[in-house]
């Protein structure tokens, strides 16, 4: 069985354990679920791939940052982060943006999942048309991510709200797939030289 090496252990164990202990008591486990989904998929996936395919540092620790982001919300759910919650207060703000930095996230964090994909197994290797390419994988998992709501809701009904997360706003879906493009445009401008240097 592989192991994490030992730069990735303390990564690997913060999530699996802060994962662990935010199933003991959320505040809504089916919205905890749905919301960790993601990371209980993905934690297996890097712990075995990791011979085959060792990702750059940069992205560990991204992977780690947006867990960590999902595992929050799926045990406050979205709309009562504390965090959020101080903000709201503090800015005198309509609404808990939490999850306005997670679904920003959802594009900061693949963008660059999907760049090492592309540039390691595929041949867009740079250039234009890698950018272009990384942000449209992104952005089309946002909106596929938004069906998957919608269809959640569709079977759930009122057990499904808090994982919606709309907190009355017509426009959340729209507002969660812009976020997601805005932070797959600025991971790749921001994080594109850094990226290439450690693929290099």
């Amino acid at each position: 069985m592989p192991n994490p090496t030992p730069e990735n252990r303390p990564l690997f164990l913060l999530v699996l354990i802060t994962l662990i202990i935010s199933g003991i008591a959320p505040a809504e486990h089916f919205t905890w679920f749905l919301e960790t989904t993601w990371v209980i998929v993905g934690l297996p996936i890097v712990y075995f791939s990791n011979k085959k395919f060792p990702l750059t540092r940069l992205l560990k620790y991204l992977l780690t940052f947006h867990a960590l982001i999902l595992i929050i919300g799926g045990y406050y759910t979205y709309a009562e982060v504390p965090l959020g919650n101080y903000f709201k207060e503090f800015f005198n703000l309509s609404r808990n943006h939490y999850d306005r930095l997670g679904h920003f996230t959802q594009g900061f964090v693949p963008a660059i999942l999907a760049r090492e994909i592309l540039i390691r197994k595929s041949p867009v290797k740079s250039g234009s048309w890698l950018f272009v390419f990384v942000s449209c994988i992104c952005l089309s998992f946002s909106a596929f991510f938004e069906m998957i709501e919608w269809w959640v809701s569709l079977a759930y009904d009122t057990q499904a709200t808090a994982f919606l997360g709309t907190q009355g706003d017509v426009w959340d879906t729209q507002w969660d797939m812009f976020l997601c493009l805005v932070g797959a445009l600025l991971s790749q401008i921001i994080l594109g030289r850094v990226h290439d240097r450690e693929l290099g």
